[in-house]
C-alpha cells in the first residue's frame, strides 16, 4: 500500500477516495482490499482467467508476481506463444514492441470497454446465446452473470455489428491497472500470475457507482451481486454531510436547510 500508485484515490484514506467519507464510527466498513487474486495461465489457453464482468467500485490492480516455465526451452517456446496471443488479440504495436524488445514478463492480457458501451455489449451477447439455442432468464445478466469471455471472434462481432472496441492492455510485471467503475473488463493469464487489487470511489465515477447498484437489485434474490456491498447511498451522504460542514459560518443557515434536504432524500 506504500507505494500504490495514485494514493489520493487508492489509500482508503486518501482525499479523492469517497469511501474514506464514511466515519469509523459507522459500522460494518465496506471491505476495499487490498485483495489477492492467484491463478495459472498458459498463452496456449484461449479460455479467460475472469470472465467479462463489471465492478461496483473503481479499482486498481498491480502485478506483483509473474511465473516462468522450466527448463529453459519450455520458457522459450511459452514467451513465442505470449507473442503469438498478444498478435491476435490485436495488441498495438507500441505493447507488443514493449514485450519484445524489453523482455518483460508480461502476466495477463485486459479487454476494458467504456462503460457507456454496456448496453450494446449485453445485446450482443444475448443474440450470442438465443444463437446457440440458450434461454435468457428473467432477472439474470449476461456480463452480471459472468458467463462470457470475449474471445476474438466474438470482439470481431461486437466490433463489426455494435460498432463497439476496447482498449486491449497488456500487463507486466509490476504494472498497475485501472478499471473505471462500470467498465465492463476481462482478462486472461498469459503465465501464472500473483495480481493485488485495491478498490476505492472516485468523485469522477460515483454516478456509475450509484446506477450499478440500481441494476444489481434488479438480479434474482440468490444472485451474488444482488447486496448491495459498497453501501454507496451510506458513501454519498457522508460525502456531501462533509462539503456542506465545510461552508463558512454566514452560510449556516443555507447549510442546514440544505442538509435537511439531503437527509430527506436519503430516506
Amino acid at each position: 500500500m506504500s507505494v500504490i500508485p495514485m494514493p489520493e484515490y487508492t489509500t482508503h484514506d486518501g482525499s479523492r477516495n469517497l469511501t474514506g467519507r464514511l466515519p469509523r464510527s459507522f459500522g460494518l466498513i465496506p471491505d476495499l482490499g487490498p485483495k489477492m487474486y492467484t491463478a495459472y495461465g498458459l498463452a496456449s489457453d484461449l479460455k479467460g482467467t475472469t470472465n467479462l464482468h463489471m465492478d461496483m467500485s473503481d479499482a486498481v490492480n498491480v502485478m506483483v508476481y509473474v511465473g516462468t516455465l522450466k527448463p529453459k526451452d519450455d520458457e522459450k517456446e511459452h514467451q513465442k506463444e505470449v507473442m503469438k496471443a498478444l498478435q491476435d488479440a490485436g495488441v498495438e504495436a507500441n505493447q507488443l514492441k514493449r514485450a519484445k524488445d524489453r523482455k518483460e514478463r508480461v502476466g495477463a492480457l485486459w479487454h476494458i470497454y467504456d462503460a457507456r458501451d454496456a448496453d450494446k455489449i449485453r445485446d450482443m451477447l444475448n443474440s450470442y446465446a438465443l444463437e446457440k439455442g440458450k434461454k435468457l432468464e428473467p432477472h439474470h445478466d449476461p456480463i452480471h452473470d459472468q458467463s462470457f469471455y470475449l474471445d476474438n471472434d466474438l470482439r470481431h462481432r461486437l466490433k463489426t455489428r455494435y460498432g463497439v472496441e476496447g482498449y486491449t492492455i497488456v500487463q507486466c510485471l509490476g504494472d498497475a491497472v485501472f478499471i473505471p467503475a462500470g467498465a465492463p473488463h476481462q482478462v486472461r493469464n498469459m503465465s501464472s500470475c500473483i495480481k493485488i487489487a485495491e478498490d476505492f470511489v472516485s468523485p469522477e465515477n460515483v454516478a456509475h457507482c450509484f446506477n450499478l447498484t440500481e441494476e444489481f437489485r434488479q438480479l434474482s434474490n440468490t444472485h451474488d451481486n444482488h447486496e448491495d456491498k459498497l453501501q454507496i447511498k451510506n458513501i454519498i451522504y457522508h460525502a456531501v454531510k462533509d462539503a456542506l460542514a465545510s461552508f463558512p459560518a454566514d452560510n449556516e443557515k443555507k447549510h442546514h436547510s440544505l442538509q435537511s434536504v439531503l437527509d430527506k432524500r436519503m430516506e
